[in-house]
């Protein structure tokens, strides 16, 4: 098995530091405010590397945080006049919902970082007593110029980082690449008492130090995998080494440094600044939460994705086929799943290479269209991937033409010049117009007035099926409608 390194900059072999055991620290939610979907990109893939990594038989230790007190959580308590933590358990309830919809496994450890307010003292205390923190008028900061590995995460130099470094109104600090460790507490903010410095709270990078150094590391040999999405590279996790590592006896903090691509939402960066954000619940509530698995499988979770609604069809449709072809195999004969080593010798060499989730798409598409696995085997493959099946795939959908359905075919038409009486003209009526211009575009040869006409079929859920008697069509049916 080979993963991206971040640390390195390379695929290497993946081999875990105990024999048999991978410990993995992923950075969790700051429920702050609702979750959105590039949230779920990042935490589906870690729930699909746990899986794997799971079937290939380590023992897997798994655990992914909780941000549950930072500047924007008690910017909100102060907004609202609500308690921190409360705002803080509304938000997290809210995503921990969506996960289960979406199929991710319960963590192994759920530390909230107000729980670990001892550990992350200890922590501070340590890296003071080395010279690598001092006390300032404001907080308690890490010194970065005492590392001398800073930015290689990041592969930054420290004179690019320090030009674009600056230093808050309110920060009182040696250095603008400095970070807060602990910050003394403000009128009415959240506050824990450390004798002899003053109350306050701690700052972002230590906590998730210390939180893996406690739950996984606490001799300081390392451990196997750090994730997080590509953006916590500079600065979170380029911080959490620096700290971490001058206190360890046998660097580095992790092995592997995981990160997953960025998400994009309809070509755009999810903000909500600029009106382009859906809490992930909402979305939730509007798509098949295995569709949206099934989607994300379909490109490699280090790549920057463009989530539209025209790729959430399109894997519905896709997802569709699949519970089409499980329907039609035979169980294994008496409930024992039949050896299926072909199968899983291909999906292994997907997956080890670098956890390649589309590979895994087209072998799966390839294997039930050439051959018959027990229903067994292409379950067991698919609850890997995150996708599992339920008895509703054994049932027979009763796809038909909604009347959303139908004005999205309306709407396709009159995009693509074709003139639609809505009054009088079934929806059936002019898919079938569609599907005979789609035909006599194929017969001239005109591949890209084919191509559109399919595609514009394929954004309303309507699936072809060419042959040589000619093309007959269907409504793919998402698990909303079965």
């Amino acid at each position: 098995m080979r993963l991206y390194n971040t640390r390195t900059r390379s695929v290497e072999p993946f081999e875990p530091l105990r024999a048999g055991e991978v410990r993995i620290y992923v950075c969790g939610m700051t429920p702050s405010a609702q979750a959105h979907l590039g949230h779920a990109r990042s935490f589906l893939f870690f729930d699909i590397l746990r899986r794997y990594l799971s079937h290939r038989g380590f023992r897997v230790k798994y655990v992914q945080n909780v941000t549950d007190i930072d500047d924007r959580s008690i910017n909100a308590a102060r907004e609202t006049g609500e308690h921190y933590h409360t705002i803080v358990d509304r938000y997290y309830a809210e995503f921990k919902a969506s996960m289960r919809k979406l199929g991710v496994l319960d963590y192994d450890a759920e530390p909230y970082a107000t729980q670990y307010i001892a550990p992350i003292q200890s922590m501070i205390r340590e890296l003071l007593a080395s010279d690598h923190a001092y006390a300032g008028r404001d907080g308690i900061y890490y010194r970065v110029a005492t590392f001398a590995n800073y930015g290689k995460l990041a592969n930054r130099n420290i004179d690019e980082l320090e030009a674009g470094a600056r230093i808050e109104i309110d920060e009182h600090k040696e250095d603008p690449l400095d970070f807060a460790l602990w910050k003394f507490a403000k009128p009415g903010e959240p506050r824990w008492p450390f004798e002899p410095y003053g109350e306050g709270r701690p700052g972002w990078h230590i906590e998730c130090s210390a939180m893996a150094r406690t739950l996984l590391d606490p001799v300081g040999h390392g451990f196997d995998i750090h994730g997080g999405g590509a953006d916590l590279i500079f600065p979170h996790h380029e911080n959490e080494i620096a700290q971490s590592e001058p206190l360890m006896a046998r660097p580095p903090m992790a092995n592997f440094w995981v990160h997953g691509g960025l998400l994009l939402f309809e070509n755009r960066k999810m903000a909500k600044s600029v009106g382009n954000f859906e809490p992930l619940s909402d979305l939730l509530e509007r798509h098949d939460p295995q569709a949206i698995r099934w989607l994300f499988l379909q490109t490699g979770y280090r790549k920057v994705m463009n989530f539209t609604e025209e790729s959430i069809g399109a894997a519905a449709i896709g997802l569709a086929r699949v519970k089409a072809a499980y329907r039609g195999l035979a169980p294994a004969t008496d409930g024992e799943s039949i050896a299926a080593p072909e199968l899983d010798r291909r999906m292994e060499a997907a997956l080890d290479d670098d956890m390649n989730t589309a590979a895994a798409l087209a072998v799966l598409y390839d294997v039930l269209a050439n051959s018959t696995p027990s229903r067994e085997d292409l379950q067991y493959w698919l609850g890997i991937l995150g996708v599992e099946p339920n008895d509703s795939w054994l049932e027979e959908p009763e796809a038909q033409i909604t009347a959303d359905l139908a004005a999205k075919i309306v709407a396709e038409c009159n995009a693509l010049g074709i003139d639609v009486d809505t009054a009088a003209l079934a929806p059936e009526t002019a898919i079938e117009k569609l599907v005979a211009l789609r035909d006599e575009a194929r017969r001239d040869r005109d591949w890209a007035a084919s191509d559109r006409l399919r595609d514009a079929l394929q954004r309303c859920g309507i699936e072809l099926q060419d042959s040589k008697e000619g093309t007959s069509w269907s409504v793919a049916v998402s698990s909303r409608s079965i």
